[in-house]
């Protein structure tokens, strides 16, 4: 599934969503409120957002949380999105403005190189 948009706290309970697979609500509003600081009305309605938008499923008994979407893809499509918004579509100038402000380790620039090596190699 991809094109769901999830706000900072939906992504915040999708972690630890993602971290817990098939928690129920209870522990989910437990887990929450220990690491987060939430108590269990406001985990409740983020989780109901959540199921609205077909981010999360509810399985009965108990309200189990299942995820309905990939950690990878909510990453790919959020990283999309900013590339669409502040650099019109370009991934070249994303890297470029990052480049020229961020210091990378020659390991991280060797790590870098090695991975668009290996999906151009790859035809990727």
């Amino acid at each position: 599934m991809e094109g769901i948009k999830l706000f900072d706290s939906e992504l915040k309970l999708m972690e630890l969503i993602w971290q817990n697979p098939n928690i129920n609500a209870k522990e989910l509003s437990l887990l929450a409120s220990k690491t987060i600081g939430w108590n269990k009305n406001t985990t409740y309605t983020i989780l109901k957002k959540l199921v609205s938008k077909n981010a999360v499923s509810r399985v009965e008994p108990n309200f189990i949380c299942v995820s309905l979407i990939e950690k990878e893809q909510v990453g790919y499509d959020e990283a999309k999105a900013l590339i669409d918004k502040l650099y019109n579509g370009s991934a070249k100038m994303l890297f470029s403005a990052f480049l020229s402000r961020e210091r990378l380790s020659k390991e991280e620039l060797s790590q870098i190189k090695s991975m668009i090596e290996s999906f151009d190699r790859n035809g990727e």
